[in-house]
């Protein structure tokens, strides 16, 4: 049985500036909850080997502002400049989960913070659509929250075909090579 998760999106950015082009025409975050939900759930399969094993998992998932995320940068990372994602991952405590909690409620997995504005630019520069950054940032911050990182090129290369391979499994294809 593939796993389970539930899902919260904060959408702290309803609408694009008009000057930018967004996805179909649209004037709204080109994702919807349901596709955000079916993503997940892809991604969730593919990963469930460097899962913690668990019932069902929790997300949470905030689509934001250049403003709002580099002041999370600052706070948490002292930088203070915006980023494209932020991934807080529950899994870095050392919070005692019997087995009982696990098969009982959800594992909480962390919170992933993506800045619309910082997706827009990338994704002109990149030229592929918002739809395939926001893909691309989401699917980077869950793997941060499974434990991966980049702290060098070997590490981050092995990250980024990981993050191939999951946008592949949902349809969309980007070449990091």
């Amino acid at each position: 049985m593939p796993p389970q998760v539930e899902l919260f999106i904060d959408n702290c950015y309803p609408e694009f500036s008009s000057d930018i082009p967004t996805d179909e025409g649209n004037s709204v975050v080109p994702v919807s909850v349901q596709t955000w939900e079916t993503w997940f759930h892809q991604w969730l399969e593919i990963l469930t080997p460097e899962l913690p094993p668990a019932l069902s998992y929790e997300i949470g998932l905030r689509l934001t502002d250049d403003a709002d995320i580099q002041e999370l940068n600052a706070q948490y990372r002292q930088q203070h400049k915006p980023t494209d994602v932020l991934a807080f991952a529950a899994l870095e405590t050392d919070f005692p989960q019997t087995e009982e909690m696990l098969l009982s409620q959800p594992l909480y997995l962390g919170d992933i913070i993506v800045s619309i504005d910082t997706a827009q630019q990338q994704a002109q520069q990149q030229q592929h659509s918002l739809t395939t950054e926001l893909a691309w940032l989401t699917a980077h911050g869950l793997l941060h929250l499974l434990g991966w990182d980049h702290p060098d090129d070997d590490s981050l290369l092995r990250m980024l075909r990981k993050q191939v391979t999951l946008l592949e499994s949902i349809g969309i294809i980007i070449d990091v090579e």
